[in-house]
């Protein structure tokens, strides 16, 4: 399906900049890039919106070899506890309908186990944005994106 619009965030005029600096803060803060990427993958695939990741993440620069893994990270061993800690999060944050309690405090509590406040903080402000970004695409059908 072609997109419905050029991407709102182009179309209305100063909006994706303060999005880009957003994003650019969110990195300063100390969580790793991997963390966030796969963060972003995550709640993209619960979103609808599709990123074509390549065959060979060998030939993508600063790929991360488990980005196939992702949907099914509660069985793959490969992440770390954190990294699990912050996917549980950007679920629960994203899928937040059907439940009273959307993010339970177990999930919080694990995160918060293993992050900062600030980093904890960088975490759900990203899961929202990308959340925003997913919403944006989707809405407008926006064409599948290439990862990285």
């Amino acid at each position: 399906m072609p997109p419905r619009m050029n991407n709102p965030s182009l179309v209305v005029p100063d909006a994706l900049q303060p999005l880009l600096d957003l994003t650019k803060v969110i990195g300063k803060v100390g969580v790793p890039q991997q963390t966030l990427d796969l963060i972003r993958l995550r709640v993209s695939q619960i979103n609808g919106r599709i990123y074509t990741i390549p065959e060979d993440l060998g030939q993508a620069a600063e790929a991360d070899q488990r980005l196939p893994q992702v949907a099914e990270w509660r069985e793959a061993t490969c992440f770390s506890p954190a990294e699990r800690a912050a996917l549980a999060l950007a679920e629960d944050a994203t899928e937040l309908t059907g439940r009273e309690d959307a993010v339970p405090d177990e999930v919080w509590q694990e995160a918060a186990g293993l992050y900062t406040e600030e980093e904890l903080a960088s975490l759900v402000i990203h899961i929202g944005l990308v959340n925003l970004w997913n919403r944006i695409n989707v809405a407008t059908r926006q064409v599948p994106a290439a990862w990285r």
